[in-house]
């Protein structure tokens, strides 16, 4: 039987290929899929009905082949034969199997097929390399694969990571592989390069047909170099495993790009996709990730922010200062209660919320309560400083500095972040009023750019996320922390920088002329207190006590419920 089908695969080889376009498209149900390198193809697959895949007019000058199929969520397998073992095939929505060709060897054979109940949309293409070309996983002693070229690709809430196996030098058809472990000189292995590559998908697109289009451009080396961004370059001596902060509902597409400086060659592993969430799930999926507990908290922080952000320093007197402080504190106690709790505790994330805002708001009142009673003016405006201070040290994170190899030492990050954090205000000390401005601006504007991303995903919310997320997992210092930067964020970067633009020039423009601080609210309710009781031609002289007031109202509430005494004598004569 096993003769026989080669006779007829052989024969099938003798027929013409597919041609034209870089695409092809068929359906799997014919019982033969048929490839040809360099090709992409799309196709289904089928649970009861696994298939045969052909690949023919093999070059004699191609020494190997990578055969890679890709899928949006749903799992398929690929084998070299349709024994399944773990030595031998691979299962997953990015997976590849690299054929070592023969001597004279132009046609390959290999099988496909899917677990899953629904029929699976698929992408496949096979790619040729030269003896030149290194051989991607060809040094794997890791993973089940003899020979594997697969990245793989694990996440959480807080970072994914991606791993590979170490790549070979190539060499001919029919000779053995170069050692792998055998010596570090300039002729093994231990020369290769490795350049891990990122893409990032449009934002807030989940399609299949979507992912299948960009997953073309980060096959081949030429596409890759052309269309991603590269991360970092690995040399042989470095651990192949590297992480990046995870971005829920984003798709991000990784490869590597293994490179022979001595020869100037390079080869391209299977490239891998994530969108770190599950399409699957039946709660928190990719397709409804906001929390109705997420969107109403930011809903109600962004509306307190937006009044702070015009009105903050206007009104110190009728109120508007009360809210600011308010604000400040729930900040700064609901951050730091946020990540106490995350990190001491399992609390669900609906209950580490509520808890959360209970916090801040106790914070709130108590700066509140600290300068309505003693007016300490430097401690209120040092918490406001800091704030200010936390959002500029984790714009410079975020744009500048967060990828810098020294920053991702935990002791070196934290020391520079609280510099900086503590460096505004004290450049600012001199010119309190200008501060708090900024403050309310600033923060007050960012809180919607917090509120919009609860309903729509912008990259913005990671100026503050990152923070949080190093704060809060012991991993995270190893992760890069590149985002996307697309239309979306365009426009909430202009609606951000527009509203605290505004609300700057509003406040500086009505505050000209005017005292920089008011006298803290105790002092005048003392003042005004005195002044009732020495001038009696003040109506509100003759108002009585606030506690004679609240005794004389429940004196009259008792009343109420008191039976009304019958009439007569009831007290017993005296003898």
């Amino acid at each position: 039987m096993g003769l026989l089908r080669l006779l007829v695969l052989a024969m099938l080889a003798s027929k013409p290929g597919v041609t034209g376009g870089a695409e092809a498209v068929g359906n799997a149900s014919e019982g033969l899929l048929e490839f040809s390198v360099g090709k992409f193809r799309y196709f289904k697959l089928n649970r009861p009905f696994p298939e045969d895949a052909i690949l023919r007019h093999i070059s004699s000058n191609v020494s190997f082949l990578i055969f890679q199929i890709h899928s949006q969520y749903q799992n398929t397998t690929i084998s070299f034969s349709k024994t399944l073992l773990p030595n031998t095939s691979g299962t997953g929505t990015d997976k590849g199997l690299v054929f070592i060709l023969r001597p004279e060897q132009s046609m390959c054979t290999l099988y496909l097929q899917t677990l899953d109940a629904e029929p699976v949309q698929n992408m496949a293409i096979p790619l040729s390399y030269s003896e030149r070309d290194p051989i991607p996983g060809g040094c794997n002693l890791e993973f089940d694969l003899d020979i594997d070229p697969n990245i793989y690709l694990e996440y959480n809430f807080f970072e994914t990571t991606i791993k590979f196996a170490p790549a070979n030098l190539g060499y001919a058809r029919g000779t053995n592989p170069p050692p792998c472990d055998i010596g570090m000189e300039r002729d093994s292995r231990w020369r290769l390069l490795y350049d891990v590559y990122q893409y990032f998908l449009p934002e807030n697109d989940l399609t299949e047909e979507g992912l299948l289009k960009h997953l073309q451009r980060m096959a081949e080396v030429p596409q890759v170099k052309a269309n991603a961004i590269k991360v970092v370059t690995l040399t042989a001596n470095d651990k192949t495993t590297v992480s990046f902060s995870s971005l829920r509902g984003q798709g991000v597409i990784y490869n590597v790009v293994v490179r022979d400086p001595f020869l100037n060659t390079s080869a391209a592993y299977v490239p891998a996709h994530t969108y770190a969430c599950s399409f699957a799930a039946v709660e928190g999926n990719c397709s409804s990730l906001g929390r109705v507990s997420t969107k109403v908290f930011f809903t109600l922080f962004a509306l307190l922010g937006l009044f702070i952000c015009f009105f903050g320093h206007r009104f110190w007197k009728t109120g508007g200062l009360l809210l600011e402080l308010f604000f400040i504190g729930f900040i700064f106690m609901g951050l730091f209660f946020y990540i106490l709790i995350t990190r001491l505790t399992l609390v669900k994330y609906d209950v580490r919320l509520i808890l959360t805002a209970v916090a801040g708001s106790v914070g709130g009142i108590f700066l509140v309560a600290a300068w309505w009673r003693f007016g300490i003016l430097l401690l209120c405006m040092l918490c406001v400083g800091l704030v200010l201070g936390f959002l500029v040290s984790s714009v410079m994170f975020f744009a500048f500095l967060g990828n810098l190899k020294i920053f991702h030492d935990d002791g070196v990050f934290w020391v520079t972040f609280s510099c900086i954090a503590v460096l505004i205000p004290v450049v600012f000390m001199g010119c309190l009023r200008i501060l708090n401005i900024l403050t309310c601006g600033l923060i007050g504007s960012y809180s919607v750019v917090l509120a919009f991303d609860s309903y729509l995903y912008t990259s913005l919310s990671h100026i503050t996320l990152n923070v949080l997320k190093r704060a809060l997992n012991m991993d995270f210092h190893r992760a890069f922390t590149n985002v996307p930067f697309q239309n979306n964020d365009f426009i909430i970067l202009a609606v951000w920088g527009m509203l605290a633009v505004s609300g700057i020039t509003l406040q500086i423009r009505r505050e000209r002329g005017r005292p920089f601080f008011p006298p803290h609210p105790y002092k005048l309710w003392k003042r005004e207190r005195e002044r009732r009781v020495t001038n009696i031609l003040d109506p509100s002289y003759h108002i009585p006590p606030l506690r004679e007031r609240l005794y004389g109202r429940i004196a009259q509430i008792k009343e109420l419920f008191q039976k009304e005494q019958p009439a007569g004598e009831r007290t017993p004569l005296l003898l």
